[in-house]
């Protein structure tokens, strides 16, 4: 802070210091203008006022600008010209105590989620389901709950999704349709958000939100994200703050209305919060918003216009800063007359003359006074910062990651067992068992042809057996016959030929009765 008893003072104005009221600063707020007016040193000077009144912040830096914050700011001839307008004669430049985070975990600590903590609603609007699709969504979410399955990253959401999806008949009655298309719609909208990197994203250790909320002698620590790749994927990084923003408000506890507040939440580009969103999920942001402050969190939105953000949500933020807009077009003017009509009106000037001619650094301000009343539109200059602006270098920024206290916290991922390997190992195990089954069914089936092969040859002996008997007795029953009775045949050899023929008839006769019976017998079977 410049001077302390001025409060969180931001702007300058004809009138004197315009300042943030401490216990108002949970009432939410706007930062807003176009590209090039002012707003990141805006929201640079906010946070570090904050900072020194040991407020701690988050905030999004999307061209890697806000990383200055992290060092202690220089002379200028800018700042030497503006200070006898604020009334400054030395100002102190100083850092503040920084943590840089990154989702892909290269120029931070690496922010995670489970699946789990981000749920079905939050995962339905990143996959950028359809109502079906949603509906499927929630249907395993439930059932790896009732399974008692943790869902931590995707590969554990997709092993769940091919579960559901094989099993689809047993919850069909109990949860409705769960049709393959809709599965395998899910699947590759998890796939394609897996190709985006966000794969990095959930797993644990999951981000503890109280390393949000932190002092470092006496100033609030400044939570920077590193978000100029994660901009690249909207989807992702509007998602990603609104889970942040959900995490706090159903986490802390409730405290009401404080002297300052616990947390100051930067939202830049919060159109992209809004964009695509179902009205269920908007009802729930308003939600969220509008009970948050009560939390001891104040949440500031950076956008072009005040026409990005919802009436209902635009009617919750009552500190504003509005640099210039342009209007060239009648839908410029139309988004100029909307912003101007936001504020509390100023007689000494017309509001939506004076945005369009604002300067750079310039701002219409207008912050609620105690007793929570928008205070009158002032045209006012912005301070500027004690640290640095501007980017820092590489080697800075490591060396702040490696000085950071919770270095090593986050770092290593942590892959513990979970839905995938649950799923994997009882599908492995039902394989087994499946193969023994199958192998002890051969082995039966094996036998038993065996079996009957056996017994089949055993009938085919007997019969030759028997055959081969009868004949040598019937041979032999003439022989002796012709002895006995001394009979002398005209032809021994041929009445032996005969009771040979005869005999060899019958054997023939017999193998092949059981050799029908046998086979007409396994056909019947």
């Amino acid at each position: 802070m410049y001077e302390k008893e001025r409060g969180l003072y931001i702007a300058h104005s004809d009138g004197g210091a315009l300042s943030v009221c401490g216990k108002m600063a949970n009432r939410h707020g706007l930062i807003a203008g176009a590209t090039g007016t002012g707003k990141t040193v805006t929201l640079q000077v906010m946070a570090e006022t904050f900072c020194q009144a040991g407020v701690p912040c988050f905030m999004a830096d999307m061209k890697g600008d806000l990383s200055g914050i992290s060092q202690a700011g220089k002379m200028s001839g800018f700042i030497e010209k503006r200070m006898p307008e604020f009334g400054v004669e030395n100002p102190e430049f100083q850092p503040c105590p920084v943590r840089f985070y990154d989702v892909y975990g290269e120029q931070g600590h690496p922010m995670r989620a489970t699946i789990s903590q981000m749920g079905p609603q939050l995962l339905g609007r990143l996959l950028d389901l359809n109502e079906t699709q949603d509906g499927v969504l929630n249907i395993v979410f439930r059932i790896a709950d009732e399974r008692g399955l943790l869902l931590i990253d995707l590969k554990d959401l997709r092993a769940m999704l091919d579960y559901v999806s094989n099993h689809a008949k047993e919850y069909t009655t109990i949860y409705g349709n769960v049709s393959a298309a809709s599965v395998g719609a899910i699947q590759r909208a998890l796939l394609q958000l897996e190709n985006q990197g966000a794969d990095k994203f959930f797993g644990e250790p999951s981000f503890d939100i109280y390393d949000l909320i932190q002092t470092e002698g006496g100033k609030g620590v400044m939570s920077v994200l590193a978000a100029d790749k994660l901009m690249m994927q909207p989807k992702l990084y509007s998602t990603f703050l609104l889970w942040l923003l959900s995490e706090l408000y159903s986490t802390l506890p409730e405290v009401g209305d404080l002297p300052l507040p616990k947390l100051v939440f930067f939202f830049d580009e919060a159109h992209m919060l809004f964009d695509g969103t179902s009205k269920a999920l908007l009802d729930k942001i308003e939600q969220v918003i509008r009970l948050i402050r009560s939390k001891g969190v104040g949440i500031y939105f950076i956008t072009q216009s005040p026409t990005d953000i919802p009436e209902n949500i635009l009617g919750q933020l009552g500190n504003r800063v509005q640099h210039a807009l342009r209007a060239y077009t009648p839908k410029d003017q139309k988004a100029v007359k909307t912003a101007a009509d936001t504020f509390r009106a100023n007689p000494s000037f017309k509001t939506d003359e004076a945005i369009m001619n604002l300067e750079t650094g310039e701002a219409l301000v207008s912050f609620l006074d105690e007793k929570g009343a928008p205070q009158m539109v002032e045209r006012a200059k912005i301070l500027f910062p004690l640290s640095q602006i501007g980017a820092i270098t590489e080697g800075q920024r490591l060396d702040a990651i490696k000085q950071s206290r919770i270095y090593g916290k986050y770092d290593n991922a942590i892959d513990r067992e979970s839905a995938f390997e649950v799923l994997l190992e009882e599908s492995e195990k039902a394989k087994a068992e499946q193969a023994e089954m199958e192998s002890e069914a051969e082995e039966e089936k094996q036998k038993e042809s065996k079996s009957k092969k056996s017994g089949f040859m055993g009938k085919v002996l007997k019969a030759v057996f028997t055959a081969i008997t009868s004949t040598l007795a019937a041979i032999l029953g003439t022989y002796i016959s012709d002895k006995v009775t001394g009979k002398k045949t005209k032809s021994r050899s041929s009445k032996t030929g005969r009771v040979v023929k005869n005999a060899t008839s019958a054997a023939t006769r017999t193998i092949t009765k059981e050799l029908t019976r046998d086979i007409l017998g396994n056909l019947v079977k």
